[in-house]
């Protein structure tokens, strides 16, 4: 019997010509998941949408959704820290604000900050931050690999997906895994290309796969251009930081 197949995907940032290369470069899956902000940054916030709701994706809000809904680019109430956004991001997010249709919004509004399914008897948990700070806290890779345990644990779940620091990692503790895919629309790595990934899933046990696919970038950076987002947003994307 083949494995069931979960397409994880997260941070997809208004960019669709990166979302379109990832859905055709995976092709086939069983069940597919996004652990949050679909918009900000980037030029396509209603393609994306349509494109996460035309292929039965669960989704979750993530800050840059959380903000384009409440249009409240201050910082975010009830979480840890001062956290608020560069002006930069406080453009796109004014600039994306407005591109949305009324359907696209309320899509948005209705974006659960987690997700807990049960996949082939495996119980996953979605947050796009962390746990204890849904849409704010930062799991960076390094700090991923200690907190993995407790993280896993406190969420009691076999597999955790989370999202928001547009690294990717999958860290193994014992039978369970702490997944974050990485960002599809704008990566933070040193590569450029959309990260996304696949669980195998059988008899139990969970392989994880990282996917790097190559897309068309100068594309994305001449809309950007055309919409009047803020130039750096652009470069970073040839840059992959």
């Amino acid at each position: 019997m083949d494995p069931l197949r979960l397409l994880v995907v997260s941070d997809i940032h208004s960019n669709h010509a990166a979302l379109r290369a990832v859905l055709d470069d995976a092709a086939l899956w069983d069940r597919c998941i996004c652990s949050g902000d679909t918009v900000g940054y980037g030029p396509d916030p209603n393609e994306c949408i349509c494109a996460l709701r035309g292929n039965g994706f669960r989704s979750i809000r993530g800050n840059h959704d959380h903000q384009v809904i409440t249009g409240d680019i201050s910082q975010l109430e009830g979480v840890p820290g001062n956290f608020r956004f560069n002006p930069r991001a406080a453009r796109a997010i004014e600039i994306n604000r407005g591109l949305l249709t009324p359907d696209s919004r309320a899509y948005l509004e209705g974006l659960p900050t987690s997700l807990r399914l049960k996949v082939d008897s495996l119980n996953i948990a979605v947050y796009h931050g962390s746990p204890r700070a849904p849409l704010s806290e930062y799991v960076m890779p390094e700090e991923a690999k200690v907190r993995a345990p407790q993280l896993i644990a406190e969420s009691d779940c076999d597999l955790l997906v989370l999202g928001h620091t547009h690294k990717p990692y999958a860290i193994e503790h014992g039978d369970a895994l702490l997944l974050n895919p990485g960002s599809i629309g704008q990566p933070r790595d040193g590569d450029p290309r959309a990260s996304y990934a696949i669980v195998e899933i059988a008899e139990g046990k969970i392989n994880p796969h990282i996917h790097r696919v190559k897309y068309d970038i100068e594309r994305t950076q001449e809309k950007m251009k055309r919409l009047g987002l803020p130039e750096p947003l652009a470069t970073r994307l040839g840059l992959g930081r």
